[in-house]
């Protein structure tokens, strides 16, 4: 409903259903048909509760109409179940669960249905306890719209409105497709996804269960879709907060369908399972909604456009000192965690510095969070967050020195895509004490500033990067991702990075090395930062050339060959090499387990198979490495015998693509020391030929 209007509808009262005057609002007319039976209709719902015949679509599990009488067979159904004792949840999301549900009054099951799977509402509530991190779950939603620009979706809207007794509520809408009947079912059911696309961010069809559920103990969602001959609008309500207190033990979701004319702004109830349907599952919206009537629902699609989607959440989790979580107040531009950290007034620059970074601040703003959610968008779309625009920020254009290292992941034979990274030094460094890589999966930000070295030493110190890695899956809640091995390949390899980076590159931001210890250690040397009167000011246009060898060995992809920045950043870039990691097995982590359970699987393999795998691997080496393959593959199982043999093809390939590079350098030497030669007797051609231009010269003169 529209920011501007005061809802004095009282917390959770019943509310008595009233007969809608036949007159327009907004462009949008309910039909005379329905406006002279309203009131007969509501009246019926309520007081005979009718089984209806015909099984009500899935939505969740149930539906409003599917809802049994009571035991005793009188004639009070749930609608009068509000007579019992309230069990009002608690407002805090932690402890919303806790609730006891009373089992003496449970409805019966449909007669229709026989030994069906139950959801309890309280899995709502579990459901969603995936979200930490009230972000992550508002970040749910905008997937969702952001989903739909293949669709023809051009903005998304996220903004505070008045919700049930004038509390905030939280506003999500976009202009995508929009929602027909049975998408919106499938919507708010679990497991449903219609996006096949490998493009498309979302892929579990939980996200808007888990998202909402975390926000507020309610939400209503209103869709106008275009994909039939004839346009339809559909109200959805999954509301916790009806299912606790109504004492339900299956998820039930009201639903209500209508079709509408686009022309004449007509909207004529789409009775699918007849008019006891619809009028039950209108009353439990109307009852537990912040709408009182069904006009004040219908005008919810004023502004939605001929397609699109309005997703409303209300009743909004408060945390344990009984403030709501999401902060409309302090910022009237901004959605604010509570409780986040002021900023302190001080004279230090550097903790200014840290503090108002982007990295610590996009945990409680969520102006910056959104603005670096998504790694590119279509110029012309746009989040519009409080009636301001979100700037979109590119996290690569603020680093230095930027480097680009394509990496090639791979496990168990199969190449997976190459990753190209963004490395280099945040702008500040090296005051600003913040590192880590942003890692996105299909433009989705996952990680932000993910660290990969220890913060106890300085080595690392202001050094960034930003990757997007389509190869590894996300969690559910979209903020981690699953501990696999290609993860921790992927880990390990970022740490190399990071390494050899500062190797390299540290002294361009003030620090220097000390000298060698007497021993010769193999150790990385110390580096420290350099006064500051003394920090180096390279050219942005190129790195300078490194002086001293580093202690590390540097990859190929740290050649000083440099190429044009991306567009849109003044980023310096360079060619993106080649560059490939080993396994490394983690003590302490999920590998080690991963290890011993292949080591179990090579007594279940065939022996004769084994054998044959191994000496395969020995290959016409000499005798002496083939006894040290031998050796090492009696300690392999069966999937890491194959992971062995594809590396060694893969190591002889290499080997011969070297060979053939070595040849083709001595050729090139080859070729320079003959143009070398040339070029010495072409200078020496010119001097003779310039003394002999000389010497003419000077006996003209001498003549005249």
């Amino acid at each position: 409903m529209a920011a501007e209007e005061q809802d004095t509808k009282p917390f959770l009262s019943p509310t008595t259903t009233t007969t809608i005057p036949p007159r327009a609002h907004r462009g949008y007319q309910l039909s005379a048909c329905h406006h002279h039976h309203h009131h007969h209709q509501m009246t019926a719902a309520a007081a005979a509760g009718q089984q209806q015949t015909a099984a009500a679509a899935c939505v969740l599990n149930r539906e409003s109409d599917e809802l049994s009488e009571e035991e005793d067979g009188g004639a009070a159904t749930w609608l009068l179940a509000r007579q019992a004792p309230a069990r009002r949840i608690s407002r805090s999301f932690w402890s919303a669960g806790e609730y006891d549900a009373d089992t003496s009054g449970a409805a019966r099951p449909p007669g229709n249905v026989q030994n069906r799977m139950c959801v309890h509402p309280k899995f709502l509530h579990s459901n969603a306890t995936s979200h930490k991190w009230p972000f992550g779950a508002v970040a749910e939603l905008l997937d969702n719209a952001v989903d739909e620009i293949k669709t023809g979706a051009t903005r998304i809207i996220v903004d505070k409105v008045n919700g049930c007794n004038g509390s905030p509520a939280l506003l999500v809408q976009d202009d995508g497709g929009g929602m027909d009947p049975d998408s919106l079912r499938r919507c708010m059911s679990f497991g449903f996804s219609e996006k096949q696309s490998g493009s498309s961010i979302g892929q579990y069809g939980n996200g808007f269960k888990t998202g909402t559920m975390r926000l507020g103990a309610d939400v209503i969602v209103f869709s106008r879709c275009m994909k039939s001959s004839e346009p339809t609008q559909s109200i959805g309500l999954l509301s916790y907060t009806f299912l606790a207190e109504t004492n339900q033990k299956d998820v039930v979701v009201p639903v209500v369908d209508y079709k509408y004319n686009l022309l004449t702004g007509e909207a004529k109830p789409h009775q699918r399972l007849g008019p006891d349907q619809f009028s039950s599952n209108l009353s439990v919206l109307l009852k537990w909604s912040p709408f009182a009537t069904e006009e004040q629902l219908i005008q919810n699609f004023s502004d939605i456009g001929p397609h699109g989607t309005k997703i409303v959440v209300f009743n909004l989790w408060s945390n344990d000192n009984g403030d709501l979580e999401l902060d409309f107040d302090i910022d009237e531009k901004d959605i604010l965690i509570s409780g986040a950290p002021k900023a302190a007034e001080t004279t230090n620059a550097a903790k200014r510095m840290n503090e108002s970074h982007l990295a610590n601040q996009l945990h409680y703003s969520f102006r910056v969070y959104a603005s670096v959610l998504y790694l590119k968008l279509p110029a012309y779309f746009r989040i519009i967050l409080r009636g301001e625009e979100v700037k979109h920020h590119y996290i690569a254009s603020d680093l230095r020195y930027t480097q680009c290292i394509r990496y090639r992941p791979q496990a168990f034979g199969k190449k997976e895509d190459e990753v190209d990274t963004t490395i280099g030094f945040l702008d500040g460094a090296p005051t600003i004490n913040l590192h880590g890589f942003s890692i996105y999966h299909k433009n989705r930000l996952i990680l932000p500033f993910h660290r990969v070295l220890s913060s106890a030493s300085s080595k690392g110190r202001g050094v960034a990067g930003v990757l997007e890695a389509d190869f590894i899956k996300p969690t559910h809640d979209k903020q981690d991702f699953e501990k696999s091995q290609l993860y921790q390949k992927l880990i390990n390899r970022l740490k190399e990075m990071t390494n050899e980076y500062w190797d390299l590159y540290s002294h361009l931001v003030g620090y220097h090395k000390l000298p060698r210890a007497a021993s010769g250690s193999h150790a990385s040397a110390a580096l420290v930062p350099t006064l500051s009167g003394t920090i180096a000011t390279a050219s942005s246009e190129r790195i300078p050339a490194i002086r001293d060898n580093p202690t590390n060995a540097i990859p190929i992809a740290f050649a000083p060959h440099l190429v044009s920045s991306p567009v849109g950043t003044n980023a310096v870039a360079a060619v993106c090499s080649q560059s490939q990691s080993s396994m490394q097995i983690t003590i302490g982590t999920d590998l080690v387990d991963t290890r011993k359970r292949r080591m179990e699987t090579l007594d279940q393999m065939d022996g004769r198979s084994k054998r044959l795998s191994i000496h395969d691997l020995a290959g016409n080496n000499s005798v002496d490495s083939s006894n040290q393959i031998l050796q090492i593959c009696q300690h392999m199982g069966e999937r890491e015998l194959k992971e062995f043999s594809y590396l060694k093809i893969e190591n002889t390939l290499l080997r011969q693509e070297c060979a053939e590079l070595e040849s083709s350098e001595k050729e090139l030497l080859l070729k320079e020391q003959q143009l070398s030669l040339e070029l010495e007797q072409t200078e020496a051609q010119y001097k003779s030929l310039l003394n002999e231009y000389i010497s003419v010269a000077a006996v003209r003169t001498v003549k005249r």
